[in-house]
């Protein structure tokens, strides 16, 4: 059974420990086989904060998502092709980037919209999240993403218990999570490899999941086409 995950990486800084981390999980998505994946990052892009205008409660239609014209407009389209979520912040100040925060709030049109509301329902997704300090927002930022996907109706996913957080997988970006700054290192997150089993395990669980409720979504649909027996 073919499915799509689409990973999406809040982060400034293209190519940078949060794309990075984020593709490591791609890619173990990828080798479960029969798995496509998408990664696009936020980096550059024109995403607008949700003016609360509420446009989107009584005037959405057909590929009308929001009444703001910017880079969202080409986004909500590939959230609902996905079959899977992969949302991956990086940390800078106890919570998760703002460019990740824009991003989610302006999915409040998959909660409220008079055409768009429940799309995402029983879509499954994980979080990631890459932090320079060990004990500094990590898992705040995770906890954020989960909500917001139990909000939506989302399934949320977590690595096996012992590979990594309790909601997701965190990656630290200075060795050790101890804050020491070496210029000439772009991407310290692909050396903490007990984060890296982690985003690699979320990956997985995220497919195996997402495997069984698409299953389960298609034997639902061939039972309700069943034509009833009559004696």
């Amino acid at each position: 059974m073919d499915i799509k995950i689409l990973g999406i990486v809040g982060s400034p800084v293209k190519k940078g420990n949060a794309e990075s981390f984020l593709l490591e999980a791609l890619k173990a998505a990828e080798a479960c086989g029969g798995v496509t994946t998408e990664l696009i990052s936020l980096a550059g892009k024109e995403i607008r904060e949700c003016k609360h205008c509420n446009w989107c409660v009584t005037k959405q239609s057909e590929g009308k998502f929001c009444n703001q014209s910017d880079d969202m407009t080409e986004l909500y389209p590939k959230l609902l092709e996905a079959d899977g979520l992969l949302l991956c912040t990086p940390v800078y100040s106890t919570r998760l980037s703002g460019y990740l925060a824009n991003f989610l709030d302006r999915c409040r049109i998959f909660a409220h919209g008079n055409y768009y509301k429940g799309k995402l329902i029983n879509k499954v997704g994980g979080a990631l999240a890459v932090s320079w300090y060990r004990h500094l927002g990590g898992e705040e930022a995770l906890i954020t993403i989960i909500t917001l996907y139990l909000i939506q109706g989302i399934i949320p996913v977590a690595p096996h218990i012992g590979l990594g957080a309790p909601t997701g997988a965190v990656g630290l970006s200075s060795e050790g999570g101890t804050g020491v700054f070496n210029p000439k290192e772009r991407t310290g997150v692909l050396r903490d490899e007990y984060g890296l089993i982690g985003a690699r395990n979320l990956a997985q669980r995220l497919v195996e999941v997402t495997r069984l409720v698409k299953a389960g979504q298609e034997a639902v649909k061939a039972e309700a086409g069943k034509t009833p027996q009559t004696a």
